[in-house]
């Protein structure tokens, strides 16, 4: 069923009963339902002003009489915020929300029916207490795969060719060119773990720069095999790869899927590129790793402990988090804050699917991107 049939089919469903006049706007629509037929009203969490627009342009789009009225909440959602959630059929979070027990037994309480999950990751979420409150999880599993692609690619380039530093020197009208020595990535071999949607197009974008690409995932994806790359082991991922990547998602198997051990296994001067979850790495093993200078530089789109930082302005904060701190400390560490995602067609993507989403969920249609426990 395409959005367009679908978003009919709820309007009908929910809002056949009543009789727009004129034009219709997610601010006004609600006015025109009726008392009997109240308007489907979702508590959006970590709200950024991107967020406000990629989602009121998509629910604009939507059949009127269809739209759902979107209460925005910059604050994150926790144990001591879901209060806000009151009454609301649906709460919409993100990665570094809280969904843990405690915070859906208060919003199941208060009326909740469905989480929806503008990401593609759920680890943040306990699904076995969702499911025992029937509450309906659903996800957006893709939305632009070349939007992380290209990111990870930018990291890699980047940091390889020192742009970020030479862009500040030029600044500070800095000519000299020392310390700025790179690496032909043709003829590097270039290991990626993962090759779902992301780590695919990763691949394709790497074989592109001449590189020998090696990949390791459970499942093989035989169009990159017929591209000439190879699969191989994890543990020869980790051991060939000049430049390793990260784009698998985060589950109890790859947890700290980089620790010191599969360090020791990995090229001295070896390029590490996270553009998946944090707790793919090991920060601690990884900070030894630099100072030792067995790994030569690291790119990072993520952070194991990225919740109590990303997404804000800290700048007139104390870092209190030791690690991050000395993470930054070094020149070869290239760091960006969870962005990989961020394009305008991926925000548009993303707020289309879970907009479609919650009215397939709320008209009691079965839903394709729901998330079950086990």
């Amino acid at each position: 069923m395409s959005w367009g049939e679908r978003t009919d089919l709820v309007f009908q469903l929910r809002f056949e009963a009543v009789n727009t006049v004129g034009p219709t706007s997610p601010d006004c629509v609600g006015a025109q339902l009726g008392k009997n037929e109240p308007m489907t009203t979702m508590a959006m969490f970590s709200a950024k002003p991107y967020d406000r627009r990629s989602f009121d342009a998509a629910n604009s789009a939507v059949a009127d009489g269809a739209q759902v009225d979107i209460h925005y909440h910059e604050s994150r959602l926790d144990r001591a915020t879901a209060a806000y959630a009151s009454g609301a059929d649906v709460v919409c979070a993100f990665v570094n929300d809280d969904l843990s027990a405690d915070v859906l037994e208060v919003l199941a309480t208060s009326g909740t029916r469905c989480i929806a999950l503008r990401c593609a990751g759920f680890n943040n979420v306990d699904l076995g207490a969702a499911e025992r409150l029937g509450l309906v999880v659903v996800r957006v599993p893709s939305y632009s795969p070349n939007a992380v692609a290209e990111h990870t690619l930018a990291l890699m380039l980047t940091l390889n060719r020192k742009i970020h530093r030479a862009h500040n020197r030029v600044r500070d009208r800095n000519f000299s060119l020392d310390g700025l020595v790179g690496f032909d990535m043709a003829g590097k071999t270039a290991a990626v773990i993962g090759t779902g949607q992301i780590g695919a197009i990763v691949a394709r974008l790497l074989w592109h720069l001449r590189c020998e690409v090696v990949a390791f995932d459970p499942v093989v994806n035989q169009g990159l095999v017929d591209l000439g790359v190879r699969y191989v082991s994890l543990d020869e991922a980790f051991a060939v790869g000049d430049i390793i990547t990260l784009n698998c998602p985060l589950n109890e198997h790859t947890h700290h899927l980089v620790d010191a051990m599969s360090i020791a296994k990995m090229k001295r001067g070896v390029m590490l590129v996270n553009t998946g979850r944090g707790a793919l790495v090991d920060t601690a093993a990884v900070l030894d790793a630099l100072k030792s200078e067995h790994i030569g530089s690291l790119a990072l789109d993520v952070y194991e402990e990225e919740g109590g930082l990303f997404f804000e302005d800290r700048s007139d904060e104390i870092l209190d988090d030791d690690n991050f701190a000395r993470l930054l400390t070094y020149p070869n560490v290239l760091i960006t804050a969870h962005q990989a995602f961020l394009t305008h067609e991926a925000l548009a993507a993303i707020a289309e699917t879970t907009l479609s989403n919650v009215l397939t969920v709320l008209a009691d249609e079965v839903c394709d991107n729901a998330v079950v426990a086990g």
